[in-house]
């Protein structure tokens, strides 16, 4: 048996290094010259403007300039909690750009809301606009064959894919091996930024990737995320931060990369086929929503608020080497900032795992004589995507509220409040028919955020149902888009931002199973107010991976109306039919000190935690009389108006509560790279 696992481990190092060597220089040329004659010229509009659409939202940009003066800037700022309103925006500046679309990502999928885009991004390119986009390796798109077209489809058009382990644009599980073994330093250096550029005009950034999840078109799991549009003088800068990724050597153009360039080498071209939807209805209601700036205007661009200073952080390439360690990045900024609070701090974070230098900024700003309020708002063990990260939060809860001071709300799976429209997952509602202006179009028409009108409805189906059984995943499922789209219990491999996860074992990196079924909805956006007077939306999970490995993005800006906007809207996310809240235990009528120091020294060991009793968990409000609004944590009648609900709420215990607790015990080391 060892010899065989020897041979295995041999015969993939070999078959991953041979996959290691790039394309040479006469391959290179030989692949330019196959896209430089297949690749479209023509645009089909010669007018100044490209034939484009009006759009509301380039509007924004083209007024805040013309406001403008050197001393003084006008900017207009848009939060975009609600998934169809986030597709709406991309679409409406899209259509609506004149010059240039640059779109920076993590993920880009090839499901319906991927296609969408892309289908869009190839229609600018032939009337004319120039586009850029840059996804990272990891998670850019499925398949091969589709880069292989897309680098042919218009001489407009262009792909590159940032920091490509291996010279590859898709990496098998053998060749994940290798890389880690060899690059492992690379492997981890990913791009998180997240940008959408219009015309150097109209900018957005925030958590959402481009995949069906990230705009409530996922019958199964779907994001509460946030986007920030800006438009004003601060594109300028977004503008220069995308040229720095595009121009940086790590950017590779989509058919240098070996397995496309072989590819196209070897077959010519292949044909991009038209997109196939998985809900034609659905997509081409978007479309017609699209089609009509009124409705932008009244469900988005109406609700834009002037602001007042905006700053764009970002994290530059040079993050990723050892050489950039004396520049200024994106965690030192938001650190700095949340040190300035007096009053209180929002964070709302996917993913409560704090690096070392986080931890002893709130241990400084918990010592402080009169310490601001430090309320966080994260994910579940029942609603995350990425269990491990959310072990190692759960090994230090107690840390967390009595060191640091945290009041900590954790999302349910099932909120009854979430700016979600469920009936754009296409998943079956508990109503054998749509409410009267809930349908899946008539959803699609809905006033957006910020409006009078009522929020979008969150029902979950068939919560009363047992969960369904899980549907088994193939490890070829990663180069199988047809297998990988038809699952019906388990997310697909792009689905996460914990992309590596995707190369282990389906019941390692799965979202647990739940005591009931429904439309799961999981924490994703990543936001901070500080005082209500300063609010960022950007990329940062304020996480060690943020600090050490990714690039991130975010935009800040300092006007009190805004910072109430933003913190009404994570308000709504910890409000009790959405959250619920992490205080400590009943203390035990016998040996509680020492039960307590012990779960301390635990704690504290790298390894081998493995205390059974945790600190705190979960509670549930209960109104009554008595209890007319939620109460925090440290009021003297908060357990008169909260019950306990347990370590895992919702959470069909099991063997996945054990991984949980053992990942807990052992997975300290792992906080790094998380």
């Amino acid at each position: 048996m060892r010899n065989a696992w020897a041979r295995g481990v041999v015969a993939a190092l070999v078959l991953g290094l041979s996959a290691c060597s790039s394309l040479s220089g006469v391959q290179r040329e030989r692949v330019d010259a196959v896209i430089a004659s297949a690749r479209p010229t023509d645009v089909a509009c010669l007018a100044p403007d490209r034939c484009a659409q009006p759009s509301p939202l380039r509007a924004l940009g083209t007024d805040a300039l013309r406001q403008s003066a050197v001393d003084a800037p006008r900017h207009y700022a848009l939060i975009i909690d609600n998934g169809p309103d986030a597709m709406l925006a991309r679409l409406d500046l899209i259509r609506g750009a004149q010059q240039s679309i640059d779109l920076q990502t993590y993920i880009f999928d090839e499901d319906d809301a991927g296609r969408l885009v892309l289908d869009e991004l190839i229609q600018a390119a032939r009337r004319g606009v120039r586009v850029r986009v840059l996804m990272d390796q990891l998670s850019a798109l499925r398949r091969v064959d589709t880069l292989a077209a897309l680098s042919a489809a218009h001489a407009n058009l262009e792909v590159r894919l940032y920091n490509p382990v291996l010279g590859r644009a898709r990496i098998n599980y053998p060749q994940y091996a290798v890389a880690a073994a060899c690059c492992w330093r690379q492997l981890n250096q990913r791009m998180h930024s997240k940008m959408l550029l219009v015309d150097g005009l109209v900018g957005i950034t925030g958590g959402r990737n481009y995949q069906n999840d990230y705009y409530d078109w996922d019958p199964q799991f779907n994001f509460r995320d946030r986007d920030l549009l800006v438009a004003g003088p601060v594109a300028a800068t977004m503008d220069a931060d995308f040229g720095a990724f595009w121009n940086d050597a790590r950017s590779v153009p989509a058919h240098h990369l070996r397995d496309v360039g072989k590819r196209l080498l070897g077959a010519g071209v292949p044909r991009l086929p038209a997109p196939d939807y998985e809900r034609p209805a659905r997509a081409a209601a978007m479309q017609a929503l699209a089609a009509d700036a009124g409705q932008v205007q009244a469900r988005l661009a109406v609700h834009a608020l002037p602001v007042g200073p905006v700053q764009y952080i970002s994290d530059k390439p040079a993050k990723q080497d050892r050489a950039g360690a004396g520049q200024r990045w994106s965690s030192e900024s938001l650190r700095e900032l949340i040190e300035s609070a007096q009053n209180e701090v929002l964070l709302q974070t996917p993913y409560l795992v704090l690096s070392k230098p986080a931890q002893d900024m709130f241990r400084r700003l918990h010592d402080r004589p009169e310490h601001p309020r430090v309320i966080v708002s994260t994910n579940s063990l029942a609603a995350t995507d990425a269990f491990i990260a959310y072990a190692l939060s759960y090994k230090y809860k107690r840390r967390y509220l009595r060191d640091f001071g945290f009041h900590i709300y954790e999302y349910k799976p099932f909120p009854l409040d979430a700016p979600i429209d469920l009936a754009a997952t296409g998943a079956p509602l508990d109503e054998p028919t749509p409410t009267p202006g809930h349908g899946p179009a008539e959803a699609l028409a809905m006033p957006g955020p910020g409006s009078s009108a009522a929020p979008y409805p969150y029902r979950a189906p068939h919560r009363a149902s047992p969960p369904p059984a899980p549907v088994r995943q193939s490890r070829n499922d990663i180069d199988d888009p047809r297998a990988a789209m038809t699952r019906t219990r388990y997310r697909a491999p792009l689905s996460s931002e914990q992309a590596a996860k995707r190369y282990t074992r389906r019941r390692v990196n799965e979202p647990v199973p739940l005591k009931r079924a429904g439309v799961r909805v999981g924490l994703h956006a990543k936001s901070l107010v500080i005082d209500r007077r300063v609010g960022v939306v950007g990329t940062h999970n304020f996480d060690p991976r943020g600090d050490h490995y990714n690039t991130e993005s975010a935009v800040m800006i300092e006007d009190p109306v805004f910072a109430a906007m933003l913190a009404d809207s994570i308000r709504r996310d910890i409000a009790p039919e959405n959250a619920w809240v992490i205080a400590p235990r009943e203390k035990a009528p016998v040996f509680s000190g020492l039960e307590y120091s012990l779960g301390k020294a635990s704690e504290h060991l790298p390894l081998f935690d493995l205390w059974p009793v945790r600190y705190a968990i979960s509670y549930e409000f209960t109104p009554g009389p008595r209890c007319p609004a939620p109460l925090p944590i440290d009021h003297k009648r908060f357990r008169d108006c909260y019950r306990a609900v347990g370590d895992f709420p919702e959470v069909n215990l099991g063997l996945k509560s054990i991984t949980t607790r053992i990942f807990t015990a052992f997975g300290a080391g792992l906080a790094p790279i998380l």
